[in-house]
């Protein structure tokens, strides 16, 4: 490990040069390479310090403002009046703009799922799906959720090294997500495979053209069709696409605003929980002396869990649009600027977060993070995220006294989704 550990050092410092040497005015904060190189850092840490305010007037995005500090990504994210959803969550690739429009054509302005709709449509799709998410439910999901996660560790190869994003992160997803959606079960890794078809551009992930990217939309589409025909037409359930069909304010919705829902609610369910598994057994393995400190108190997990959440940061931005002029800063964002809230660099915001850029896994206030997002459009799965991580780790630390990572992982290709394609562990033979 010490070899990665000098190449890493390497790499971090020449990133810090190029930051250091590029004129402020040319940054582009979501230049995709920094994140699949890990090198975003010193960006972020610029920007905090020197333009916490910062347009970027050209880029594969448009132009755009970056919000690098907490409080003032706070103030965005909880003025839902002057900072508008309804044009998109994330930033827009332009050419992904184009070619999906020829793929899906002009989708109307309901297309999009609650959480791209401003008051008072959003709290009506919120409320519909928010029974299945609510903590009665995932207290009474929470022993099949442990089973499956029993399941999974116990068939692990002990001794041969795995990918753990592929045998662990992506399956308890999938099962829990499956769960959740009622979705034929023997068909749940479709359910991550589309989530990794849609945050990803073709070439990166799992489609190659976007005629591949196409066909992969209108068979997602498509199966989720054939339960909304079931659901509608049966005794009200209690998973998501039941909750949809049979609520009042949501049933009547056009098929385009609940493939929107569709798309938010895999992508939501998928992203923050897979990744923050990986970063969990990443960061436990850079940082072996908080490892040491979870195996000897394992009532850390919770702390752990909240504390990988921040430090993680599954989806590092959110966008929205201004329906107004509004000051930041002595610098004015016009109406019809797309404003980006950067939570990854909001989490390591030094003048919130004591020691931000440490992992500590027994912080005195762990779950103080952005990773959820603030005001009306707080992730509506936070709580389901959280307890299929507490699950993992509880029987993780049961079963095996180190997972052990052997080399680099692979970053997603992605300024939004932070996380892994891949993660090489060995799970150690016990002496």
């Amino acid at each position: 490990m010490e070899v990665m550990n000098i190449a890493t050092k390497i790499k971090a410092a020449d990133a810090a040069a190029e930051v250091a040497a590029t004129p402020l005015e040319k940054l582009n904060p979501a230049r995709v390479d920094r994140f699949y190189n890990d090198t975003i850092w010193p960006v972020f840490e610029r920007l905090r310090r020197e333009d916490p305010v910062h347009f970027t007037p050209d880029s594969e995005y448009g132009p755009y403002w970056s919000i690098t500090k907490w409080n003032d990504i706070m103030a965005v994210d909880t003025d839902h009046e002057a900072f508008s959803s309804a044009e998109g969550i994330g930033l827009p690739n332009l050419e992904a703009q184009i070619e999906q429009e020829k793929i899906m054509g002009k989708r109307r302005r309901g297309a999009a799922g609650f959480i791209t709709m401003d008051e008072p449509e959003h709290s009506q799709g919120r409320k519909a799906v928010s029974p299945t998410l609510a903590p009665s439910n995932l207290h009474a999901m929470s022993p099949q959720v442990r089973e499956r996660a029993g399941q999974i560790l116990d068939s692990l190869p002990i001794g041969k090294e795995f990918d753990w994003v592929d045998l662990v992160s992506k399956e308890l997803t999938a099962m829990t997500l499956a769960t959740l959606f009622d979705f034929p079960f023997e068909q749940r890794r479709k359910l991550t495979w589309w989530s990794d078809m849609f945050t990803n551009m073709p070439g990166h992930g799992p489609v190659e053209s976007w005629e591949h990217k196409g066909a992969a939309i209108f068979e997602c589409f498509g199966a989720f069709q054939e339960l909304w025909n079931q659901r509608v037409n049966a005794q009200p359930g209690n998973d998501l696409i039941s909750m949809l069909a049979h609520n009042p304010a949501t049933r009547d919705m056009p098929m385009d605003a609940y493939q929107g829902n569709v798309v938010l609610l895999i992508v939501g369910g998928n992203d923050t929980t897979r990744n923050t598994i990986s970063g969990s057994v990443f960061a436990l393995n850079k940082n072996p002396d908080q490892y040491a400190k979870l195996r000897a108190n394992p009532d850390l997990v919770l702390s752990m869990v909240s504390e990988t959440i921040r430090w993680q940061t599954p989806l590092a931005h959110m966008s929205r649009v201004a329906t107004r002029d509004v000051v930041m800063h002595g610098k004015t964002i016009k109406k019809g600027d797309r404003v980006v809230m950067w939570y990854i660099s909001g989490n390591r915001d030094e003048t919130v977060v004591d020691r931000p850029n440490e992992f500590i896994i027994d912080r005195e206030r762990p779950r103080q993070h952005m990773s959820f997002g603030f005001g009306i459009h707080r992730c509506v799965g936070n709580r389901v995220a959280e307890m299929q991580l507490t699950i993992i780790w509880e029987e993780i630390l049961k079963r095996f006294p180190e997972i052990k990572v052997v080399g680099d992982p692979v970053l997603n290709y992605s300024a939004f989704v932070h996380g892994y394609e891949s993660l090489p562990v060995i799970i150690p033979t016990r002496n």
